[in-house]
């Protein structure tokens, strides 16, 4: 059975060891490991947990198997970092992590934001009722697409 709880300040080593594992999909899109999240440090994590919710999903015996992160700024809250292990995808883990996440801040506009090339999160977000209002070209292989709920 998963669970669905705050991280700790302990847990982020192993959110980042998951992001690293969990952002190797992510990465194969551009045949790159040089992508934002695979470059985060500790420091970094720590930063964003000081500044907005972390939530982490883990097993029973506390394996920590997803998590997302989101901040509030104003009425918006930006959601971004939703990972699930590759073992434990397409369960509707994703799904469940980012229900949570919009749970911590009640009454807010959601905004997220993905690859192009990211056509499977981009379907999940549109099946949660999230819709494209931006894209933003960042270089010749990468542009990222706004989404907002």
């Amino acid at each position: 059975m998963m669970q669905i709880s705050r991280a700790e300040k302990q847990d982020l080593e192993e959110i980042l060891k998951l992001q690293y594992l969990a952002y190797q999909s992510e990465a194969a899109l551009f045949g790159t490991n040089d992508i934002p999240p695979l470059k985060q440090t500790i420091e970094e994590v720590q930063e964003e947990y000081n500044n907005g919710i972390i939530l982490k999903m883990h097993t029973d015996d506390n394996v920590i198997v997803g998590s997302v992160r989101a901040r509030k700024e104003e009425d918006t809250a930006y959601i971004g970092k939703l990972m699930v292990h590759p073992d434990y995808q397409c369960c509707g883990y994703g799904s469940k992590l980012l229900s949570e996440i919009e749970k911590s801040f009640p009454d807010s506009r959601y905004e997220l934001f993905t690859s192009t090339r990211s056509i499977n999160n981009i379907r999940l977000y549109k099946k949660l009722g999230y819709k494209e209002f931006e894209e933003k070209k960042i270089d010749d292989e990468l542009v990222f697409v706004y989404l907002e709920k």
